[in-house]
């Protein structure tokens, strides 16, 4: 984990110590928006949000098993390669999500492409699935 403690060191990731309940609610906040993702009738930009929001609570939930917090949800995303060895290039979708998630959150414009939505939810279950054989006693 160097590089996790080289962005510790640069006040980019602080340390704080692995909290079991805290992860159990980020694991249920998760599973809800990516459940909730797949419902019958909802827009694409709603299916959109809650994946992301899953592909985040997720990902956090992977940064606090490891003892680290982050308050940028970018980094949160970067720091996949790390916590759970996910590939560089599936990350990097993740980085497109969160640009098209500030967009829409801060200028009003979403603009989410059929391919980025199924490469997104695609993405958000393998995380789900990585972070959930993390041991939640550690």
């Amino acid at each position: 984990m160097e590089a996790l403690n080289n962005l510790v060191k640069v006040n980019k990731l602080k340390e704080e110590p692995f909290d079991k309940s805290e992860f159990a609610g980020l694991l249920q906040a998760g599973d809800n928006k990516i459940k909730d993702s797949i419902i019958i009738g909802l827009s694409e930009d709603g299916q959109f949000m809650l994946a992301y929001g899953a592909a985040y609570s997720f990902s956090l939930a992977a940064l606090r098993w490891h003892g680290y917090r982050s308050e940028s949800r970018y980094l949160a995303f970067q720091c996949l390669q790390h916590t759970l060895k996910l590939e560089r290039n599936k990350w990097r979708v993740l980085d497109k999500c969160h640009n098209a998630r500030n967009l829409a959150e801060y200028e009003g414009h979403l603009d989410v492409s059929p391919q980025l939505l199924k490469e997104l939810k695609i993405i958000t279950e393998e995380i789900q699935n990585l972070v959930k054989k993390l041991k939640p006693t550690k």
